[in-house]
């Protein structure tokens, strides 16, 4: 199976190949750059509507292409040299030049479990995330893609992976981190897809959407609570403990306050083990060193201009941040902004932690205190928006031996293994 990866977007690009690739009947080795000219783009002084080129040999050749921005909008947003397999592929995309990685699957996914984690991972995690990261990419165009529901409501928004049009998935956080042969690779992530080569997660003979985040700071949240309100049964409230129940009413505010302020549950994603984490997580992730709780505070003044610059709604004065409906994990929903000028709920998660951070809040599982000198303190769980598989908590389990069957069944619920390709 070939994926289109969209991987860098920007009025010129500098790339370079390394071994040599064709195009036009012509060998290209070497640094190169082209850029948008009106509604071309041109190369070598000839105008081109595309530029397709194909390596002469794919696994000895690669292409480099310079300042691709990872983390896009995170607090982690940075521009890397980035070097891929396979297909290169320029397009026109609007006032700008869309850099595409075409290339296969299972190439695809050696980069994937080296970018979304460490590859020194242990080896049931890696193939844990070989299934997932391949069930979730490969569901829309197996299953065939539906359309999104559009949001009809002001209050809530949410954002799909079917924004893209000219390729399959990006290579941000977006969708799955693919940042090519940059993150080496080892002999364990190679063993991993080969252990499960064509495994997806299935539910009633369809691929799953396997969704996954960092951290779900103790319970798994479901996937309408987070995107379009179509419930999916094999993403649930999972409790992420040995025990594993499945919490199925949403969280009032007394049950988050004991739950957030709780730090020491028994929780696999609980963790301060930097052997784990360094496995886990990538070098630009460990900058992130509280996840499981957390707390951010912000003055009057400072959270009024942040929400104003964010939003470009101007509340005035912000006097209170008031959680109108929270999700099974304490993830708040709506969110009611109460301001000296304007009073407005906003939603869903994202939007919310889009708002309240200078790039994203770690989650929307946070309680807000009130402070004497009028300051807001925001205590906090989790990272990322919770739903299936928690990276964290799924490194802990293999750490303690579950097998990548055991993993996956902890967190998709009602779900099965499958061979199909």
């Amino acid at each position: 199976m070939e994926l289109h990866v969209g991987i860098l977007k920007a009025s010129k690009i500098a790339f370079s190949f390394q071994g040599e690739y064709s195009y036009g009947g012509y060998l290209f080795q070497g640094a190169q750059n082209i850029e948008l000219c009106g509604k071309q783009i041109s190369f070598n002084g000839t105008l081109y509507d595309s530029l397709t080129f194909t390596p002469q040999q794919l696994e000895e050749c690669a292409f480099s292409l310079e300042d691709v921005v990872i983390g896009i909008g995170f607090h982690w947003e940075r521009k890397e040299r980035q070097s891929f397999r396979a297909t290169l592929r320029f397009v026109v995309d609007g006032d700008a030049i869309q850099a595409i990685n075409d290339i296969d699957i299972e190439m695809y996914l050696l980069s994937v479990i080296s970018s979304e984690m460490s590859a020194t991972s242990s080896l049931e995690l890696l193939k844990a995330h070989a299934v997932i990261s391949r069930s979730w990419v490969a569901a829309p165009i197996v299953n065939g893609a539906s359309a999104t529901i559009p949001c009809d409501d002001a209050e809530q928004i949410w954002y799909e992976r079917d924004a893209h049009t000219l390729f399959d998935v990006c290579a941000d956080d977006h969708c799955q981190r693919y940042q090519g042969i940059t993150r080496a690779s080892t002999d364990a992530v190679r063993e991993a897809l080969e252990a499960t080569r064509g495994e997806v997660l299935l539910y009633e003979d369809k691929i799953c959407d396997a969704r996954f985040s960092k951290c779900c700071g103790g319970i798994a949240e479901t996937f309408e609570n987070c995107w379009a309100p179509t419930p999916h049964p094999y993403l649930l409230g999972v409790v992420d403990t040995p025990q594993g129940e499945v919490r199925k009413e949403p969280m009032n505010e007394a049950e988050a306050m004991e739950f957030i302020a709780h730090k020491e549950p028994t929780c696999f994603c609980n963790t301060n083990d930097s052997t784990i984490l360094r496995q886990v997580l990538n070098h630009y992730d460990q900058e992130t060193p509280d996840f499981y709780r957390w707390e951010v505070g912000y003055s009057n003044e400072e959270l009024s201009a942040l929400i104003r610059q964010k939003t470009g709604v101007d509340y005035g004065t912000v006097t209170d941040l008031i959680p109108l409906q929270r999700g099974v994990s304490g993830r708040i929903i709506r969110l009611k902004i109460v301001g000296s000028k304007k009073t407005q709920v906003i939603g869903k998660e994202l939007e919310i932690r889009r708002a309240l951070s200078t790039s994203h809040l770690y989650s929307s599982a946070f309680i807000v205190t009130r402070l004497a000198d009028g300051g807001f303190l925001l205590h906090g769980a989790g990272w990322g928006h919770g739903v299936g598989l928690c990276q964290i908590g799924a490194a802990v389990m293999a750490h303690q031996g579950y097998s990548y069957r055991e993993i996956l069944e902890h967190y998709y619920r009602n779900s099965s293994i499958s061979r199909r390709w």
